[in-house]
């Protein structure tokens, strides 16, 4: 891992980039250490560098967590090929068009799931091995990655999920052996995640430990409050 940048924010916590063979990254440490970690990553894999992912960041490492992004292969900066670009431009086309996405949805996200969570495997191993970092470990955004890491990454001690109406068949499957504490984040009118397959997914988790948070509003509308009442599930578990 090579840090290639860092900044010093107004609340004490370091904001550094850093790649890590092809992976681009982020990581916030607050000023005490060592820290427990929380892995964030966007949905259907956006920019690690979005807006609304670095403010859920900063307030995270604030709260006196260290938390680390990660560009997705084909997101961010990272090159893409043509058959991801015309996935893409498929599946908004037939968004907008109101028509089925789930072949397309399952050409597309499928092989980006196989693809990152290797990637986010790789990068947990390099930082753990962090003298700031102390673990344990949680995770919090993309469904359909976060269920795959669930079930395949025994460091992984809970974790907060954002929508989900849209996952892959296999994590949909997959979703009956996570087992960690969760949290399920729910917009009621979520126009990219149908409601209902949202709350088919709730119900299929294994775990016996898991709450439902649903908010109204479309799919950026999130109440910033969850970010405060994520920090606090993420203290029961990881501190």
């Amino acid at each position: 891992m090579q840090f290639t940048s860092e900044q010093r924010l107004d609340d004490g916590v370091l904001e550094r980039e850093f790649t890590l063979g092809e992976i681009p990254g982020t990581l916030w440490t607050p000023g005490s250490a060592p820290a427990p970690l929380i892995l964030m990553a966007h949905n259907n894999g956006l920019p690690k560098g979005e807006s609304r992912l670095v403010a859920r960041a900063r307030q995270s490492a604030a709260y006196g967590y260290a938390v680390a992004a990660i560009d997705a292969p084909g997101c961010g900066d990272r090159p893409r090929s043509a058959a991801d670009e015309q996935a893409r431009a498929d599946l908004r086309r037939a968004m907008q068009a109101g028509e089925p996405v789930d072949e397309i949805f399952e050409s597309f996200v499928g092989p980006l799931v196989e693809k990152a969570v290797p990637e986010w495997r790789t990068t947990l191993d390099a930082l753990l091995a962090l003298p700031e970092i102390g673990g344990p470990v949680g995770y919090s955004g993309w469904t359909a990655v976060g269920i795959r890491l669930a079930v395949v990454e025994p460091r992984i001690a809970a974790a907060g999920f954002f929508a989900g109406g849209y996952v892959p068949r296999a994590q949909r499957e997959e979703a009956r052996q996570v087992t960690i504490p969760l949290l399920f984040l729910l917009q009621w009118d979520d126009e990219g995640n149908p409601r209902q397959r949202a709350l088919d997914l709730f119900d299929a988790f294994g775990t016996k430990e898991k709450t439902l948070h649903a908010n109204l509003g479309g799919h950026t509308g999130t109440p910033w409050f969850e970010v405060e009442d994520g920090n606090r599930f993420f203290g029961r578990h990881l501190k």
